[in-house]
């Protein structure tokens, strides 16, 4: 490995390695699953390294790693890291210690699982827990989702994996571009103006610039300091909040949840591919969303049903046709679905598939 060369930012990743891992640093030649949540590395030598992978919320106390750390020391030498997922996983070199670490997760309720063709954790944003222009809560609904999920999460009855992700906005902090299922949040409200904070609270030049689309500008009363908002050319991102905390975009009321589907980072059997709009609206109906629980559910549902073995959920959906998706999940087809950006191809040749 490359010598460390400064001081500045996080220790090396190096010094925390197990050694198992360190020893055989790029010479891993295969990997198997041996039961939900439960995995192992071959590397050239021979040697071996188990991996516990365990479910863990995206916020958690300090309390709660110190629980995890506690099972680190005793059966993993006190190695033990996240996922990118917010699953953890427990490294071992020694099998018969892999049961001592299943039994610690049960005493601390958090379920072994998230490998191969399961529900792995959902990848989520900040939501109403600390970000400022979400059009729903992140934590609360990934918690609804994988609540009703759960059996999914610690087995393989699924034709392949299924990674499900949330953005409380369009904004997209999360990874639902490429997600097989994914939750957005969405605004269908222009910001409302506060003329008499506006003032006091915002540089106006900075406010008008925030906007992508050219929707602010000066109010046309000299005398009152403050922006008007043409709503047609709003398109709900919030962008304008970020620089004026008098524009506030959220609304209870007409904000929701809007489900996409069909996306993958993997290059593996087809292309990557981005996730399409499913459904265009759900209501934010806190604190178990019972709507968006229950497409998720459908979706998946007949995704199982009928998916070929291996088969993601976007390519299960280019097989049988979106129009055949769209009938068999009992969702209606509006406006909303069409497509209008037309270059996308022409720019995101990232495919080991494609070859100029």
């Amino acid at each position: 490995m490359a010598e460390r060369i400064t001081d500045i930012g996080p220790p090396h990743y190096d010094q925390f390695l197990p050694p198992v891992i360190k020893d055989n640093y790029g010479k891993w030649k295969y990997h198997e699953i041996l039961e939900p949540g439960v995995l192992v590395h071959v590397s050239e030598s021979g040697a071996k390294v188990y991996t516990v992978r365990a479910g863990s919320g995206r916020l958690v106390t300090t309390d709660f790693v110190k629980e995890l750390c506690d099972i680190a020391d005793k059966f993993c030498d006190g190695y033990l890291r996240f996922t990118s997922r917010n699953n953890v996983e427990f490294l071992l070199a020694d099998q018969s210690k892999i049961a001592g670490v299943k039994d610690g997760c049960k005493a601390l309720g958090i379920p072994v699982g998230a490998t191969g063709h399961s529900v792995s954790n959902i990848v989520h944003t900040q939501g109403w827990v600390h970000c400022h222009t979400p059009a729903i809560d992140a934590s609360g609904i990934v918690k609804a989702v994988l609540d009703d999920l759960y059996e999914y999460f610690g087995s393989h009855k699924l034709p392949a994996q299924v990674r499900i992700a949330l953005a409380c906005c369009l904004n997209m902090c999360g990874a639902v571009h490429c997600s097989d299922i994914a939750i957005l949040g969405i605004h269908r409200t222009a910001p409302k103006v506060a003329h008499d904070k506006l003032r006091h609270l915002c540089e106006i030049p900075t406010t008008i610039s925030a906007c992508p689309t050219g929707a602010i500008r000066p109010h046309p009363d000299k005398n009152l300091k403050s922006v008007v908002i043409n709503e047609e050319r709003c398109m709900y991102c919030g962008n304008c909040y970020t620089m004026c905390p008098a524009l506030p975009v959220f609304d209870s009321e007409k904000g929701g949840v809007a489900l996409l589907v069909g996306g993958k980072v993997s290059n593996s059997k087809t292309a990557p591919m981005f996730s399409k709009l499913a459904v265009p609206y759900l209501p934010n109906n806190p604190p178990r969303w019972p709507e968006v629980v229950g497409a998720i559910r459908k979706i998946l549902i007949k995704y199982a049903e009928s998916a070929n073995k291996w088969e993601r959920v976007g390519e299960w959906v280019e097989r049988i046709g979106w129009e055949k998706f769209f009938e068999v999940c009992d969702i209606p087809f509006t406006f909303q679905h069409i497509d209008d950006y037309r270059w996308a191809y022409d720019t995101y040749r990232t495919s080991m598939h494609f070859k100029f």
